[in-house]
């Protein structure tokens, strides 16, 4: 029996010989263009309509982007030049996102295993680092002082609440990420104390939620935990980062998320918010929804076999550019992201497929028992929802096949 796929999403169409157009391009002139297959592709004008988008629902709050979504340089320069801040989770994202040319009071810094080496370097740049320990703190206090400069110290604080149906959970319970709430008042009360820059909260309770409601009730959880911190610990907090968990359907039978509802609540919220954060600075921290949608990932048919009846397209790609399609980025039972046959895009299915990669592991599969139109050896497979965790989030070296080109459509300068 065959399987769904996932919804392809909106901004995308054929030509009249049904091959797949991205940005107004057809698919085979782009990878003409690169070079070669694999290729990620990635229009920009979807991005721009997001954030557009964004602006019109959430008028006030600031839009960060977190860049471990998607940090190829070219769309990370696009992004940065319309966003109010860049979170990153390393020194390497950090070298990304000064090459930006976003201001260093602009970037965040996050991530529970920082090293002495990498503390010294952010507050060397002036980054603000999102503290996930009393230990972090401490070291970063020692490190301001041997070095001179006073460190930009948020927390990040570990909820008692998540994000009820999101995809991961990174709130609520014992967690790696963040201070728990009850402890972080007097950790701000020390920060303020050292001398140290306090920066604020960071309240991330997960992520990938479609749920409007979900989501709703977790905001209002963090404006009111915002509020009890910053008065326990007797200091308005500057900026406080909502976090994001923004996310977009992959799999079949999914909806979009009403970021609008969400919007019009969080400004409600937020006209209602408690005296003590009236000066404060409001945040979403966004990959996913943001570039998720913009990235067609395509890769080239070099065989096609039956075994015990099935028939298998084999293409030139594979997990090692697309953990999260093959199901090994989190999935517990294996679902289908979108595909399709972008040399016959839009044509009526007719044949059952798999459709695998390269790699010699039977985990390496990007479409199981899906109905496609007929596909030849030299077709061009499409994977829609490359845009964010493709490649940033794929084991690159496994086998050390050939890496997979990357190219942007739509700039606008």
């Amino acid at each position: 029996m065959s399987k769904p796929m996932g919804p392809i999403p909106a901004g995308f169409a054929a030509d009249e010989d049904n091959m797949l157009l991205i940005g107004g391009r057809r698919a085979d002139a782009l990878v003409a263009e690169a070079g070669d297959t694999p290729l990620f592709v990635y229009d920009l004008a979807l991005i721009d309509a997001k954030i557009a988008r964004y602006r019109a629902a959430f008028p006030g709050v600031h839009l960060h982007y977190a860049i471990k979504a998607n940090s190829y340089q070219p769309l990370l320069d696009h992004v940065a030049k319309q966003v109010d801040g860049l979170d990153i989770a390393s020194v390497g994202e950090m070298d990304f996102a000064l090459e930006s040319g976003t201001s260093a009071d602009r970037i965040s810094f996050a991530g529970p295993g920082k090293r002495d080496g990498e503390l010294s370097e952010a507050i060397q740049e002036g980054l603000t680092l999102n503290a996930e320990s009393e230990g972090e703190v401490e070291r970063a206090l020692s490190i301001g002082r041997k070095i001179g400069l006073r460190p930009r110290l948020a927390v990040r604080v570990n909820p008692d609440f998540e994000i009820k149906g999101s995809g991961m959970r990174m709130g609520g319970g014992a967690k790696p990420f963040g201070v728990d709430a009850a402890r972080v008042p007097a950790l701000v009360r020390r920060i303020v104390d050292s001398g140290a820059d306090w920066r604020g909260f960071h309240i991330f309770a997960g992520s990938q939620a479609l749920d409007a409601d979900a989501l709703i009730e977790a905001q209002a959880a963090t404006l009111a935990l915002a509020a009890q911190l910053a008065e326990e610990a007797g200091a308005s907090p500057p900026l406080v980062n909502l976090g994001g968990g923004f996310g977009i359907p992959h799999f079949h039978g999914e909806q979009a998320l009403d970021v609008e509802k969400v919007g019009i609540a969080l400004g409600d919220g937020l006209a209602a918010r408690a005296p003590i954060l009236r000066d404060t600075q409001f945040a979403i921290e966004l990959g996913r929804w943001l570039v998720g949608e913009c990235g067609v990932y395509l890769t080239r048919i070099v065989d096609r076999k039956v075994s015990h009846n099935k028939t298998f397209l084999i293409v030139d790609g594979g997990l090692h550019h697309q953990l999260a399609a093959s199901g090994n980025f989190g999935q517990v039972v294996r679902r289908n992201y979108p595909a399709a046959i972008a040399s016959h895009f839009g044509e009526e299915a007719e044949e059952e497929v798999n459709i695998v990669g390269c790699l010699c592991t039977p985990l390496d599969r990007l479409a199981d028992d899906v109905m496609t139109p007929r596909a030849e050896v030299g077709d061009l497979v499409a994977v829609f929802l490359a845009g964010a965790y493709g490649l940033s989030a794929s084991p690159q070296g496994f086998l050390t096949q050939q890496p997979a080109l990357e190219m942007v459509l739509n700039a606008r300068n």
